[in-house]
């Protein structure tokens, strides 16, 4: 004799609530994150790849701390995000992407960290 549904323990339902997480519904993701993924993944083409080259190797040759900057490249557009510790390395930062060939646009979004006090 079959079993009734509510004594199977192997039906999808019972299985679905044993293995599948509830997702987390306090995390949201930021607009940025869902702008990003609308957007997808976008490989850059070989003049977007140079820019971003030429970007990075200027940036580090005025000694600009890149460890807490990104720099992402979208046709001439060249958009920076981050963290520095001072005004004037963020004014360094943008004058120097400024001066490079081929940059049409520059998004800052960098921020200057703020410092502890003791």
């Amino acid at each position: 004799m079959p079993s009734k549904p509510s004594e199977n323990h192997n039906n999808y339902d019972d299985i679905v609530r044993r293995t599948v997480v509830e997702p987390d519904s306090s995390v949201r993701p930021s607009r940025a994150q869902e702008q990003a993924g609308r957007e997808g993944y976008r490989a850059l083409d070989d003049d977007e790849t140079a820019l971003r080259d030429r970007v990075l190797r200027a940036l580090a040759e005025s000694g600009a701390n890149l460890a807490r900057v990104t720099v992402e490249v979208a046709r001439q557009v060249v958009s920076l995000r981050g963290q520095v510790g001072s005004p004037a390395m963020l004014r360094t930062l943008e004058d120097t992407v400024a001066r490079i060939p081929g940059v049409e646009t520059i998004h800052n979004e960098v921020v200057i960290a703020a410092t502890q006090r003791s």
